[in-house]
């Protein structure tokens, strides 16, 4: 979810869901450590729950990290275990790090003993040959005994080589049942599963057999599925009843953005709102006047009005 998940990205889901924990996008610890750390780290209240999703191998470094988010004011911090892409692979984090649990598990470890908050890891069933169901369960045994709170299991493995990361992400078949197995045998530990899973019905059938279930691609493409969750899910009410409100919600916040930097670019916000339609008549024409209109110096209550006008232009044909 690079360049998906950014804070502009979860404002716009907090609209939808008040109770859903919301992620970052991944950042290595070396980039905490030498880089901008408010460009990284900075978050909008309304933003919470909300966890810091971090790559790196270096306990130190990410002990470091994890202080940071706790200084920060999120959550929880989750550790990258999934990412199969090159880049990561030379950094050594990502799904390569599968290979050596015990790695992860000082890494864990030392996390724990840096922060008060929960530090969960996030990885794949499996990594090129070492995919049968037991090497999964083996990565889990080391690395839960040094304390991560939580586990989130991408139902598909990962080829480090051949595969593109788009590719790693639908080219190898999904495999639940594993994931299911892995909550059974191990009861103590919350298993949360990942992987192609797009509705709220295959939420609640996933939820028969593991503690939680995360949502990725399917969060970008279709989030207004997400409008019901708490109603569904949490037991809460429902924060809107149709996308409209959450554009005209959102103004606000882009009115802001927009007051604070003359130059600031409003599709970087409004990218965001693009799917909010999914499904719906009207999302081409929505989309075709935001990505049109979204300029430097734009009306922010123009642009929000123009968009929404031009859905209800399409109902009523």
């Amino acid at each position: 979810m690079m360049e998906r998940t950014d804070r502009h990205f979860r404002v716009m889901m907090r609209q939808l869901t008040r109770h859903t924990l919301l992620y970052t996008e991944m950042v290595t610890a070396t980039a905490l450590h030498h880089g901008d750390r408010s460009k990284h780290l900075d978050f909008d209240e309304i933003e919470h729950p909300i966890a810091l999703q971090v790559g790196g191998d270096d306990p130190q470094l990410m002990a470091d990290a994890a202080r940071m988010a706790e200084d920060w004011g999120y959550d929880e911090v989750d550790v990258n275990i999934g990412c199969p892409s090159d880049r990561v692979q030379k950094g050594r984090f990502g799904a390569c790090l599968m290979r050596w649990p015990e790695d992860v598990a000082r890494v864990v470890e030392a996390m724990r003993a840096a922060t008060s908050l929960p530090v969960t890891v996030k990885h794949r069933i499996g990594v090129d040959e070492l995919d049968a169901y037991e090497d999964m369960a083996r990565f889990v045994r080391i690395v839960s005994e040094s304390g991560a709170d939580r586990f989130t299991v991408h139902a598909r493995k990962a080829w480090l080589k051949g595969l593109s990361p788009k590719e790693n992400r639908n080219v190898p078949p999904l495999r639940y049942p594993e994931v299911w197995r892995l909550q059974q045998e191990f009861p103590g530990l919350d298993v949360v599963i990942n992987g192609g899973i797009k509705t709220l019905d295959q939420v609640e059938e996933h939820l028969e057999h593991v503690r939680g279930v995360m949502i990725g691609r399917g969060a970008w493409d279709t989030p207004w599925v997400f409008a019901d969750a708490d109603r569904r899910l949490f037991g809460a009410e429902n924060p809107l009843d149709e996308p409209a409100q959450a554009v005209r919600g959102l103004l606000p916040y882009l009115e802001r953005w927009m007051a604070t930097d003359p130059g600031f670019k409003p599709h970087r916000v409004t990218r965001h709102w693009l799917n909010l339609f999914a499904g719906r008549p009207g999302t081409r024409r929505f989309k075709q006047i935001l990505s049109q209109r979204s300029r430097v110096g734009v009306d922010p209550a123009s642009l929000v009005e123009e968009a929404l006008a031009g859905v209800e232009q399409v109902r009523a044909a």
